[in-house]
C-alpha cells in the first residue's frame, strides 16, 4: 500500500478506529499490500470487505502504523480506517480473519488519527535460534548503541536519513531463548535485524564488545549481514491509545496450539536423528548385496518395493 501523508477525516456519519493485531509472519509476504502476494493489510482489507465495513480502504483512511518484511510477525502492530459499523468490525472482524492474524485490542480514536505518523516509539523483540557464549558481553554491548547514531553500517540505508536514536534497549531471557529488545521512534530498513547479528557476533565471541562503537563511526570493511526475519517480533507501538481487550476467534487459538504441537514434535524427531551418528548400524547380521543366488537385495533398488510402507 502506498504511503498515504494526507490525514484523514471521516464523515459526520463515520466513527474511526484503531486495532491492535497480532500477527504470525511465516505466510505472509510481508505486511504491506501488494497486488500479487499475500499481505497482513491485503487480508485485512479484504476481511473489512466481506464485512462491508468500507468499500475503498483509501477512502476509509486505512493506514497502518508501520511495515514489516516477508516472515516478521507482530504482537503490537496498529492498524486504524474509518466505518460507519463500528460495532460490526469489533464483534466480527476476528471472525473474518485468517487464523493466522487477528486484533487483540480496539480503540475508538479521533478522525484525524494517523497511526503512523502519531506514534511516539516502536519497539521489537528479536528471538536468537540459539543461546549466545556470553550473554552478559551483549548485554553491555548493546548499550552501547542506546542514544542517537549514525546507522548506515547496520541498516539498508537507501536515501534515508541514517541517523536514528535508540530511546531503550536490552538483552534478556524468556523461555530459553535469549531475546534483543529494541525502541526507537522510528528504524530503517533491516536495522534491527542487523543490530541482532552485531550483538550476535559480541556474544558468540566473533567480535569483541568495541566493535559497535566502530560500526557506529567508522566505515565497515563489510557489510553486517540481517538477521533471519523468523526471529523478530514488532512487540509494541506506542500511540498513547488504551486499547479495550478483543477475544481472538478459535480458529487462531487452534492455529497457535497446531503449531507449538507441529515445533514440539519435530523437536523431538530432529532430536532422535540427531542421536544417530555415521557408524549406526541396523540390529541383526550384515547382509551380502546379493543372496548367494545372483539376486539383489531389493532394498538397495527402491524402484523395486516390497508393496509396503513407503
Amino acid at each position: 500500500m502506498e504511503e498515504d501523508h494526507a490525514v484523514h477525516t471521516a464523515s459526520t456519519t463515520e466513527m474511526r478506529l484503531a486495532f491492535r493485531v497480532s500477527y504470525l509472519g511465516t505466510r505472509f509476504f510481508g505486511s504491506q499490500m501488494q497486488a500479487a502476494h499475500r499481505t497482513v493489510e491485503g487480508e485485512f482489507v479484504a476481511a473489512c470487505r466481506r464485512l462491508d465495513l468500507f468499500v475503498d480502504f483509501r477512502e476509509a483512511g486505512f493506514l497502518s502504523a508501520g511495515r514489516t518484511d516477508r516472515g516478521v510477525h507482530a504482537r503490537g502492530q496498529v492498524v486504524a480506517f474509518s466505518t460507519e459499523y463500528p460495532d460490526r468490525a469489533i464483534s466480527a472482524l476476528n471472525v473474518q480473519l485468517p487464523p493466522d492474524c487477528w486484533c487483540t485490542g480496539y480503540a475508538n480514536v479521533p478522525n484525524e488519527f494517523h497511526p503512523r505518523y502519531d506514534t511516539l516509539s516502536r519497539t521489537y523483540r528479536y528471538y536468537y535460534a540459539a543461546p549466545p557464549a556470553d550473554i552478559t558481553a551483549m548485554a553491555r554491548a548493546a548499550q552501547q548503541f542506546h542514544g542517537s547514531h549514525n546507522f548506515t553500517n547496520l541498516a539498508r540505508v537507501k536515501d534515508k536519513n541514517p541517523c536514528r536514536t535508540i530511546l531503550a534497549i536490552r538483552v534478556g531471557e524468556a523461555g530459553g531463548f535469549v531475546y534483543l529488545e529494541v525502541t526507537a521512534d522510528s528504524f530503517l530498513w533491516h536495522q534491527v535485524r542487523c543490530m541482532a547479528t552485531a550483538l550476535w557476533q559480541v556474544g558468540s565471541g566473533e567480535a569483541d564488545e568495541g566493535s559497535i562503537p566502530v560500526l557506529l563511526e567508522q566505515e565497515a570493511e563489510r557489510a553486517i549481514p540481517p538477521a533471519p526475519a523468523e526471529g523478530l517480533v514488532l512487540w509494541d507501538t506506542d500511540c498513547r491509545i488504551l486499547f479495550s481487550p478483543m477475544q481472538a476467534d478459535d480458529r487462531s487459538a487452534s492455529y497457535i496450539e497446531y503449531l507449538r504441537r507441529h515445533h514440539a514434535l519435530m523437536e523431538r524427531v530432529c532430536s532422535a536423528l540427531g542421536s544417530l551418528d555415521s557408524t549406526h548400524q541396523s540390529p541383526g547380521p550384515k547382509k551380502s548385496d546379493s543372496d548367494g543366488q545372483g539376486n539383489q537385495d531389493p532394498r538397495d533398488n527402491p524402484d523395486q518395493g516390497s508393496g509396503g510402507e513407503q
